[in-house]
């Protein structure tokens, strides 16, 4: 299938994306480590980042920055204000670096009380690194596409087999960046039309190649017994190139979602309001916590309610999600220059 025409929704990436939020909160729920594997869900979100990104870059750069910095920052700086408020409340005493909030090139800085809110954003941080780099990424790409996008893969096997990566957030930043660089350029060589100038057989051979290195590599490299690839960075970086490879090179025809109504409303406000279901889906499953032992307080919901089971408290947790759309969700709007909005 080819790209969607300039202006048009592709119904087939939004629905990848909206998949992809889901499958994270799933995760974050169950922890369930084979998840990863099924669905690698932050090398697909880049990949549809980076061939937006390529998509706006056919504007003058500093403007495209521009408006990319101000959607993401706007939406960041409200959740800053209520969580850093919660924090100080709990006990943090911020320092200089907590102007990491202002401008996440770094990991901002928080307390153990609000770590599993602020712990996602290292997904925020590496996309804004990405956006600030992608003026050279994409010239570099466009001198030489394939031989480009191979050797991306270089940075994260040298700082994984051969080099150390640096500690703090320098380090951090660099590792993040070099696990998920082939797949923002992978989103580079879907806009351009590169993936599809590829030979299916080429792809075939090369994407299950670049999976059973991940495979291998995780199994062989386990983390207190875990392949969680999120705890094996050349892992995660082998498994979700040739993941979203096989994605990007073979698309199906999405158009049909648009005779399903609901669906392709539920997929339409999902990505309209993909920051903030990102960013406040951990403080709903944080605050699922309390309310859930509340309702262990009366009796009709002890007797009734399966309120031990987790899959209670996911679906809790998608409530709190819907609030927090709702509460919060019009800031994107804001952020994009639109007027704000319920509901897209």
């Amino acid at each position: 299938m080819p790209a969607a025409p300039k202006g048009a929704r592709d119904r087939y990436f939004d629905a990848l994306r909206a998949f992809a939020l889901v499958r994270v909160i799933t995760y974050h729920t169950f922890e369930w480590p084979w998840l990863g594997l099924v669905f690698p869900s932050m090398g697909v979100m880049l990949a549809l980042a980076g061939s937006l990104m390529a998509r706006s870059l056919e504007r003058p750069a500093p403007r495209v920055i521009r408006g990319r910095l101000r959607r993401l920052l706007i939406p960041l700086w409200v959740f800053a204000l209520v969580i850093g408020t919660a924090m100080l409340l709990h006990g943090w005493l911020p320092g200089p670096d907590v102007l990491y909030w202002v401008l996440p090139v770094g990991d901002p800085p928080g307390n153990a009380w609000g770590e599993q809110a602020w712990a996602v954003l290292w997904y925020l941080r590496t996309y804004l690194w990405f956006v600030l780099l992608s003026p050279v990424l994409l010239r570099a790409f466009r001198l030489a596409p394939l031989p480009v996008l191979a050797l991306s893969l270089v940075p994260v096997v040298v700082l994984e087999t051969v080099a150390s990566v640096p500690d703090g957030r320098l380090g951090s930043a660099l590792s993040d960046l070099s696990v998920f660089l082939f797949c923002w350029l992978l989103g580079f060589a879907h806009r351009d039309g590169v993936l599809d100038r590829m030979r299916p057989a080429l792809v075939v051979t090369v994407a299950p190649a670049l999976l059973a290195a991940g495979a291998w590599w995780a199994f062989h490299h386990r983390v207190d017994g875990s392949y969680d690839l999120d705890d094996i960075p050349l892992a995660q970086a082998l498994w979700s190139a040739g993941f979203v490879l096989l994605l990007h090179r073979f698309r199906p025809d999405f158009g049909g979602l648009a005779r399903h109504r609901v669906a392709d409303r539920i997929v339409k406000i999902f990505n309209a309001r993909a920051v903030t279901i990102y960013l406040w889906h951990e403080v709903a499953l944080m605050a699922s916590v309390p309310l859930i032992d509340i309702m262990w307080n009366v009796p009709a919901f002890e007797r009734d309610l399966p309120l031990d089971s987790m899959w209670f408290q996911f679906t809790i947790a998608w409530v709190l999600i819907a609030a927090a759309v709702a509460m919060f969700g019009w800031v994107e709007d804001i952020a994009a220059k639109r007027g704000p909005r319920l509901l897209p």
